[in-house]
């Protein structure tokens, strides 16, 4: 059943919900008297209903890549976003780094490509002026260009509607647009990182911190508790041509030397991610005074760079932007059919139905925050390999058309502090956005995919095909038709031989072998396919190299911005051609210039063709053209 506002109100009534709220009379008497109008007014919402196939809760990293690869592999998506801007902690709002597998650690291959590689490559290119509002503009502009996808910015999901354990609708209320929405829908997919949309539909949910005896994992708390990590706020600062004096506001917190020793402040122009607080209260409840005691903190630790004389060299610097929406690390989370824990990421179990990977530090912070200047702000415990993550952590336990992405996926609280990290979210997003559109197809629930090993295979590869790196997964594709073609080239060099382009692997292996073709760029090399008979085609997909190796993400800090490699790629193939032989003749059917995704797909027009030929024309840079995979489809 679901209850609105005015359902809530007839049940109280005016003066029962006026009693509920302290403050002087004046006050509870205008709270009563606004309720009698809302009560005695004509004037309602607006309702709407609306039927798709899938529900995306929750527009950060995690929901915008769920929703996009369901989009994509044919299903109606509606994406609900409570904010006026999709990125979640990424977002203008909040700016946090899109970080994962690879950490900071330059000399680790362990980018996540697929979707989030897709977002990352585009800010990269057309984002010169480092701005976050136009990342905000990059995540509306992929979404919206969806043609499967209706987006709800400014909408919060309310209420839930469950028959026979299964999810058939939600509430949402856009009060800036006066309207509710009853959206019903056969797959679901909570992104809320609160997991808000599975607590209002009685998914089993886990929070805080399980004790040693839960799991056994040696990280674990000694006793389990409801406590979690806090919450930060960033800021931005500038440095100018004259002194920029500051005064704190009689609320804000007064720190001391010693309240740094255990952290650092190493520059002024963007925040620090250990103004954090908040984790012994409710993350989710208590928000309103998190905010505002971060507030304090922020404007206490600014005061303390600025004028307790152990910063000189800030004379000059003043604050430009200070986050009103706290960065939240941690609240509740759902119990899917499989709990991940510590020992299974240390030692990189193959999960049968893995659909993603995480390689973040197991990055756990004390509850206390703030108020324990005189703790370490973080313990960190580094992997020394990726490790798995199952699609049974991505469907509730007792919600079987409820699947989950990002912080609220079903791991305890010490292998969550791993895979919390936005770019882990948004690939776990993709993984439960493409099994929603899958299971839309086939007429299944998500622990059917699992079940059934032949299914299970034919969605890997539908992952593989959509750019999802899994590891130790090859691309066995059968529908892939550059699988059985024989390879030529013009040149190749000994690291990099022609046959590399259709041996199952689109990146670089950790046993470091080189998987892609490639050729000096300057002599304009091809790269030929060849059957021995005429094959229908509609369809070339092409992987380039886009610098794997390296971190790539928008960030406020000079130090972290000014180490990266920014704009397109170098390594990445700008311009090239594909022809194909076609009745004896060659034929072009597509070009591409100024290229710099690393997944490229080129629909054209079904031809019969027995070969098909690939000219490089330039790269970004690079003195080598480089591809790591074609494939071709009917």
């Amino acid at each position: 059943m679901f209850f609105e506002r005015r359902d809530f109100i007839k049940i109280l009534g005016a003066g029962s919900l006026a009693s509920t709220f302290p403050g002087d009379p004046a006050s509870r008497a205008l709270l009563k008297a606004s309720v009698e109008f809302t009560t005695s007014s004509p004037a309602q919402f607006s309702r709407k209903k609306i039927q798709t196939d899938v529900l995306v809760a929750g527009g950060g990293l995690s929901g915008v890549c769920a929703a996009i690869a369901a989009a994509r592999n044919g299903a109606r998506v509606v994406l609900v976003q409570d904010r006026s801007r999709l990125g979640g902690n990424a977002s203008s709002e909040i700016r946090m780094h899109v970080l994962g597998a690879n950490n900071h650690d330059k000399t680790r291959n362990w980018r996540e490509t697929g979707i989030i590689e897709e977002l990352k490559l585009t800010e990269s290119a057309t984002n010169p002026q480092r701005s976050f509002e136009m990342w905000d503009l990059i995540l509306y502009d992929k979404v919206v260009s969806e043609s499967n996808m209706t987006l709800l910015l400014d909408t919060a999901v309310i209420g839930a509607e469950v028959k026979d354990d299964r999810l058939t609708g939600v509430r949402a209320v856009s009060s800036l647009l006066e309207e509710y929405y009853d959206i019903s829908a056969d797959y679901f997919i909570d992104c809320t990182g609160d997991a808000t949309l599975g607590m209002l539909a009685g998914a089993i949910c886990m929070r805080g911190r399980e004790g040693k005896d839960v799991y056994g994992e040696s990280l674990a708390a000694d006793h389990s508790d409801n406590k979690t990590m806090g919450n930060s706020i960033l800021f931005f600062a500038k440095k100018h041509e004259r002194p920029m004096p500051f005064v704190k506001p009689v609320w804000a917190e007064t720190y001391t030397k010693q309240d740094f020793e255990h952290r650092r402040i190493y520059s002024y122009e963007y925040g620090f991610w250990w103004i954090e607080w908040g984790g012994e209260l409710d993350t989710i409840k208590d928000n309103r005074e998190i905010r505002h005691h971060l507030l304090k903190v922020v404007l206490g630790v600014w005061d303390y760079i600025k004028n307790s004389g152990e910063h000189p060299d800030s004379a000059n610097w003043a604050l430009d932007w200070v986050g009103m929406i706290p960065g939240k690390r941690e609240s509740r989370r759902l119990k899917g059919e499989h709990v991940m824990i510590q020992q299974e990421m240390e030692d990189a179990e193959e999960y049968p139905d893995r659909v993603a990977y995480g390689g973040w530090p197991m990055d756990d912070h004390p509850p206390c925050g703030m108020d324990c200047t005189g703790q370490s702000p973080f313990r960190s415990i580094k992997f020394d390999k990726p490790y798995n993550i199952p699609l049974r952590s991505l469907y509730s336990i007792n919600r079987p058309n409820l699947l989950m992405a990002g912080r609220n996926i079903s791991a305890s609280h010490v292998a969550f502090s791993s895979t919390r990290v936005m770019a882990t979210c948004a690939a776990v997003g993709q993984a439960a956005g493409t099994a929603a559109a899958y299971c839309k197809q086939k007429t299944i629930m998500p622990r059917d995919i699992t079940a059934e090993p032949e299914r299970l295979t034919q969605f890997l590869q539908l992952l593989l095909r959509d750019d999802q790196s899994l590891l130790n997964v090859q691309n066995t594709d059968p529908e892939d038709l550059a699988r059985n073609a024989k390879v030529t080239v013009s040149k190749q060099t000994k690291a990099g031989p022609a046959s590399r382009v259709i041996d199952g692997w689109n990146r670089e292996k950790e046993d470091g072998t080189c998987h892609q073709w490639q050729a000096p760029a300057e002599e304009k090399p091809w790269l030929e396919l060849r059957w021995e008979s005429p094959q229908k085609i509609s369809k070339i997909q092409l992987v380039f190299d886009t610098g794997l190796d390296r971190v790539l993400y928008l960030t406020g800090s000079d130090g972290q911005y000014n180490a990266q490699i920014r704009g397109a790629q170098p390594e990445t193939v700008a311009d090239y051609e594909i022809s194909a032989n076609v009745n004896g003749e060659w034929k072009t059917v597509c070009r591409n210039s100024g290229n710099y995704l690393r997944l490229v797909r080129h629909i054209i027009e079904p031809i019969a063709t027995d070969k098909i030929r690939i000219i490089i024309f330039k790269t970004n840079g690079d003195t080598l053209a480089r591809i790591w995979q074609v494939s071709c489809f009917s």
